[in-house]
């Protein structure tokens, strides 16, 4: 296994703050500027936070840019369900510094943008909404999302999000 790890992935760094699950490794790390690590894995990003580390699903992260030493990194929250459906919000994006990013810029955007099997626009009133179909991390299963734009009507998107689900479901309906 040691041989593999070396091959394929990074250590962990002895001052990482943060308990990876069983299976879970870590393919790519970056120290953050300021305390803590950008850790890659198969299941998320692990990203450091008020002195400890926290994972982020990819399922979970809607955008994550590169740009001047700097990943910044939009994370989803789930606001609710509609019909089988998972409603988000985007939080506040938050930037990471680093000074040495290895392989964590090209991963990170391999692995969101592997995560997503499905995506389709609705423009609606106000703005509009994504519909995805995404891979959930450690599972064999997906997830459809819904991620309306700020100012949308909110119960318009659950609506929406519903009829969509009965249609996954069953295409006749």
């Amino acid at each position: 296994m040691g041989f593999f790890k070396r091959l394929f992935g990074d250590r962990l760094p002895e001052d990482f703050a943060g308990e990876l699950a069983a299976g879970e490794d870590a393919l790519a790390t970056a120290k953050v500027t300021g305390g803590g690590y950008l850790v890659v894995t198969q299941f998320g990003l692990w990203v450091p936070e008020g002195g400890e580390q926290r994972r982020i699903g990819w399922h979970l992260i809607s955008k994550a840019a590169w740009a001047e030493g700097s990943l910044t990194v939009t994370e989803a929250e789930e606001t609710g369900q509609a019909g089988g459906a998972v409603l988000l919000t985007d939080r506040a994006p938050v930037r990471f510094g680093v000074e040495s990013p290895g392989k964590v810029p090209p991963m990170v955007r391999q692995r969101v943008d592997g995560s997503i099997r499905a995506r389709h626009r609705q423009e609606l009133p106000g703005g509009g909404a994504w519909f995805l179909r995404r891979k959930v991390p450690g599972t064999d299963g997906t997830v459809l999302q819904v991620r309306a734009d700020p100012g949308v009507d909110a119960d318009l998107v659950a609506a929406i999000a519903e009829d969509a689900v009965k249609k996954l479901v069953d295409p006749e309906a």
